[in-house]
């Protein structure tokens, strides 16, 4: 009887560990130059995303965004804002305001933080925080902080135990950032780290170790990393990096941050900027060109630049997509896709957002999918599954081809794949030749196309091309 009941234990023992094994979590590849070739970038706006604005509402959506292609999801600050001077809508402080009701709804600036290694209960728990990575790894995505590192809220411990780590006027004052020429930026409802002190270094490097070792995040979009002294994250993230392979955003576009395995991306300001001023139709392919050409003098071959149509910037204080490209809008996130580079998604653009959202307020995103949705999911598609979109370190080649200037053509290639895009950047029709000849796929309608330096190819207004090498 004995015996009978040693091997039922032992057999129970072995069923419950191979129970176990069942339910480990997913373990997800470690990032790596490949998985950034094909990337695409999430920018998760949690306080917008949903009425409920909560990691978990946020959370139930993210098998979705496979369908999207995106491989990084970047959280917007995620960290306790500041009470002391949080702003409200117009700029001024929330305490101006009167009406408590009012007051109440001004939930200030999410890059106004409190504390480093601690969850905003706006947006649920720390437990529903690591549900929200969970699910992301389970689904084969990273997932990154937006980091603060050139200051804090008012509401900081360090403001009271360690006053050295701020920004000091002539008077002893601690202040918000300034200008070069002493004039205050217009964020005062933060403090102003200064990186003279190697004690705030080592606070700063800490807290971030914190989320890597403790909480499984996989790096940092770092917030006006330009304005960090460039010393500081020399000595950073190698410390970071030693924790685990990690992916580096840097808010910024310093060619010196792409330098010695620091960033591996950079902001595509000027790139953007252009984008826009293309948008009006005059001198398109030459803004673009001249850009280009700029970014290859200034950056090494191996680098890579984030290249967006929009973000939570460029949204709440520019304008939607539609307000500032118009009727460009489509053919231009087209084009952000199809260059050398990694592409961005802010929350809402995938459903067609066209109203600005709040930035201190509460405020929501659209979620009914059209137009916006299944584009996004064919360019998503195509830059996962062709090698000639590749935009990492090892990017595909870009081949600039002749054409009459208000028309965009290139051709990206490498080994055996390529893809010709070609654009209208005018509001009137176009059409011509571009030097390439053979029988393409267009990738939107299925059709075959035979470019031919005889028969030239007619685009519509602001009209593109999608067409992949048979």
């Amino acid at each position: 009887m004995k015996k009978t009941i040693v091997i039922l234990i032992g057999f129970l023992a072995f069923f419950a560990c191979k129970t176990e094994e069942k339910k480990e979590t997913i373990t997800i590849a470690p990032i790596s130059n490949q998985v950034l070739e094909t990337a695409v970038i999430y920018e998760a706006n949690i306080r917008q995303y949903s009425k409920e604005g909560t990691f978990d509402a946020f959370t139930k959506d993210i098998p979705q965004l496979k369908e999207l292609g995106v491989t990084i999801i970047w959280l917007m600050p995620v960290f306790p804002i500041s009470q002391t001077k949080r702003k409200a809508t117009g700029g001024d402080f929330a305490s101006k305001i009167e009406d408590p009701k009012e007051r109440a709804k001004a939930l200030g600036s999410y890059y106004a933080v409190s504390d480093f290694k601690k969850i905003n209960p706006e947006f649920g728990t720390i437990e529903d925080f690591r549900e929200l990575v969970k699910s992301a790894h389970d689904n084969g995505m990273y997932v990154v902080l937006d980091w603060v590192p050139n200051h804090t809220g008012w509401d900081h411990i360090w403001l009271k135990t360690n006053p050295e780590f701020y920004t000091k006027n002539a008077k002893g004052e601690i202040t918000d950032p300034l200008n070069d020429d002493g004039t205050p930026v217009g964020w005062a409802d933060v403090a102003d780290l200064n990186y003279d002190s190697s004690g705030l270094r080592t606070e700063m490097i800490n807290d971030m170790l914190y989320w890597l070792q403790k909480e499984g995040v996989d790096g940092f979009r770092c917030d006006v990393a330009g304005s960090v002294p460039t010393d500081f994250w020399q000595e950073a993230i190698p410390k970071l990096r030693a924790q685990k392979d990690i992916f580096m955003l840097a808010e910024a576009w310093e060619p010196e941050l792409l330098k010695a395995d620091l960033f591996d991306v950079a902001y595509g300001w000027d790139r953007h900027h252009t984008l826009n001023k293309m948008a009006k139709g005059v001198d398109a392919a030459k803004n673009w060109d001249e850009n280009y050409a700029k970014d290859t003098a200034r950056y090494e071959a191996n680098d890579i630049l984030m290249t967006f149509v929009t973000n939570h910037d460029e949204n709440s204080w520019n304008g939607t997509i539609k307000e500032r490209m118009g009727d460009a809008s489509e053919v231009l996130t087209v084009l952000s896709y199809l260059v050398p580079g990694m592409p961005l998604i802010y929350s809402g653009q995938e459903y067609g957002l066209n109203h600005r959202l709040k930035f201190f307020e509460k405020d929501v995103i659209p979620h009914s999918k059209g137009i916006e949705w299944n584009l996004l999911k064919s360019l998503g598609e195509l830059k996962k599954t062709n090698s000639a979109l590749d935009g990492g370190k090892n990017a595909a080649a870009y081949i600039r081809l002749n054409t009459e200037k208000e028309v965009l053509a290139f051709v990206r290639k490498k080994g055996n794949d390529e893809v010709v895009f070609v654009a209208n950047l005018s509001k009137e029709p176009a059409k011509g030749v571009f030097g390439v000849e053979g029988v393409y796929k267009d990738y939107v309608t299925g059709e075959k196309i035979k470019l031919s330096n005889s028969e030239p190819l007619n685009l519509d207004a602001w009209g593109y091309k999608i067409l992949i090498k048979e």
